[in-house]
């Protein structure tokens, strides 16, 4: 297995290794399903959109890891914010810090666009997510998520 990983934006050609990715994620995710034509359109929305960022771990020309994160306005904070999601690394990379970098370089490039607040949603059920997210910074906050889907 290759040593040195490289953290690099997505690129369209990086969309099937990331749909497998992420089916890996939403498997313990209850609220998510796993649609491969979904989040292949979701990830084409992501590379396209200037608020947008994907961020892969490669390593030896595989993508082993990934990220997504999106900026939007916060009234309370009168400035940018950042949602990451989607973070994943596939299971034999994982304890390389490479969880650690990816949300690094998010919240970098979230900083040069002047976000004042990083936020992220985690499965209740996971607590090997939640452990990672406080060791990087990231406490729990009084606010639940809540959704309606439309049609």
């Amino acid at each position: 297995m290759p040593s040195e990983v490289k953290i690099r934006t997505g690129r369209p050609g990086d969309i099937a290794e990331m749909v497998a990715l992420l089916k890996m994620l939403f498997a313990i995710e209850a609220d998510f399903c796993i649609d491969s034509r979904r989040q292949e359109r979701g990830l084409s929305l992501l590379l396209k959109s200037p608020s947008a960022l994907i961020l892969a771990a490669e390593a030896g020309g595989r993508v082993v890891g990934m990220v997504t994160g999106q900026l939007v306005v916060s009234t309370s904070e009168g400035a940018p914010s950042l949602w990451a999601e989607d973070l994943v690394v596939e299971p034999a990379w994982r304890g390389r810090g490479i969880g650690r970098r990816l949300m690094e370089a998010v919240a970098s490039w979230a900083n040069e666009r002047g976000a004042s607040r990083l936020q992220l949603l985690v499965d209740q059920g996971n607590e090997t997510g939640q452990a990672f997210h406080r060791r990087v910074g990231y406490e729990l906050t009084r606010m639940i998520c809540m959704r309606k889907h439309q049609e």
